[in-house]
């Protein structure tokens, strides 16, 4: 078959891993730099132009679309789906997963756990947001940032005042989650692959840190899911309407709490911690469903 990744860096590890094991396959592995490509929108014959070149003859392709260029990875993603091409992250599940809002809502109608969260547009009314989030401490999330980039504990009530007010005054829309104080710093990670968790890790934030992510020096190891935790994982990539999902969620007293649910999730670190092949399993995903 001939796979494409979407992708703007191919020298990324999970870009390469995809590339490698598809290739182990016997596939035509193809990176296309998703911010390059041309669309071609026409009655019957849509069609995509990428260095010149028209892509045809795809069978499947695999989305790696950073946060920052959403809007065209997006429109990029629905034109191979116009062209009748299998798409392991389609692209109304992407957009859906890229907003932070929208995502909770679906979480809470589907009857998941999560932390309680508060939303307001721009409200002077800075104290009742925290009470409504359970009061100090509290995590405040810019709705756009990722990585954990632009979350922020703020220990007291004073601190948490003025951080809101703050972002206020920038216009920068925020969440504002209650702090899972028994989670002690950390998260699970799992990756969910066409309605089955692949694999599981559970990331520690560095001493004195309460992010988990990797990216800000985090630690991971591979551990078990609780049957609650793994159902919770994945009836959350079910809702979202995702094939290939990571989903984030907090050890709590009252059982899982979903924090996050990823469209891209990276593959080195579920990788190391796991021993599994998991960028293989995503081939795989894509052989059975792609004609």
């Amino acid at each position: 078959m001939k796979i494409v990744i979407l992708s703007q860096n191919p020298k990324l590890y999970s870009t390469s891993r995809l590339v490698e094991a598809g290739e182990k396959k016997g596939h035509e592995m193809l990176v296309v730099d998703h911010g390059k490509c041309d669309l071609v929108i026409e009655k019957k014959k849509p069609g995509l132009i990428y260095q010149g070149q028209e892509i045809t003859g795809v069978s499947g392709v695999i989305p790696r679309i950073g946060a920052s260029i959403t809007f065209y990875g997006t429109a990029v993603v629905r034109q191979f789906e116009m062209m009748k091409v299998f798409t392991a992250v389609e692209s109304q599940a992407l957009v859906r997963s890229r907003d932070k809002l929208r995502s909770l809502q679906i979480l809470s109608r589907a009857g998941l756990g999560l932390p309680k969260t508060v939303f307001s547009n721009y409200s002077r009314d800075v104290g009742t947001i925290i009470d409504n989030a359970g009061g100090a401490p509290v995590v405040i999330k810019l709705l756009e940032g990722t990585q954990g980039l632009g979350v922020v504990l703020a220990d007291n009530r004073n601190s948490a005042e003025s951080i809101l007010e703050a972002f206020n005054g920038l216009k920068a829309r925020v969440i504002v989650q209650e702090f899972i104080k028994e989670a002690k710093g950390a998260d699970i990670r799992a990756f969910v692959i066409d309605g089955v968790v692949v694999g599981a890790m559970k990331r520690q934030g560095k001493e004195g840190e309460f992010r988990s992510n990797l990216h800000r020096g985090g630690s991971a190891n591979i551990i078990e899911l609780t049957d609650e935790e793994e159902n919770a994982a994945i009836k959350a990539a079910r809702v979202m309407g995702l094939g290939v999902a990571g989903v984030d969620m907090l050890q709590s007293a009252r059982g899982p709490l979903i924090l996050e649910v990823n469209s891209s999730p990276g593959l080195e670190g579920i990788e190391a911690a796991t021993g599994k092949d998991i960028a293989g399993l995503m081939i795989k995903y894509v052989e059975r469903h792609a004609e």
